[in-house]
């Protein structure tokens, strides 16, 4: 197991890279007006681009680490015991997986262009 510092420090990692990207984020929004920004052409069209896509992945990745780091963090504090905290632990370690694969398989789909 990986001791909880490390968990963590990964933890404050994952809030400091994600508050980075989506400033980035923001700042390419800002290029276009806000509602030109959502008409679904653009939408469609931002995916397109590489970047933006590689953008997007790295903030869903990096969101979903934190938040279910979170969350499990969190739901420890409500109750203890090992098997309590490997039912958690596994928990959301399989639910950041399901969120990041499908979040991972929409933006793949749309920046080629199947949706």
């Amino acid at each position: 197991m990986i001791r909880e510092s490390m968990i963590m420090k990964i933890h404050y990692a994952t809030a400091l890279g994600s508050v980075a990207l989506v400033v980035i984020h923001v700042l390419f929004r800002l290029t276009q007006n806000f509602h030109d920004s959502l008409k679904f052409d653009n939408v469609i069209t931002n995916y397109s681009l590489l970047p933006y896509s590689i953008l997007l992945e790295l903030i869903l990745i990096l969101i979903s680490i934190h938040g279910f780091n979170g969350l499990r963090v969190i739901l420890l504090e409500l109750n203890q015991g090992q098997k309590y905290e490997t039912i958690i632990t596994y928990g959301c370690l399989a639910s950041m997986i399901a969120l990041i694969t499908y979040g991972s398989r929409t933006i793949l789909m749309t920046s080629m262009g199947m949706i």
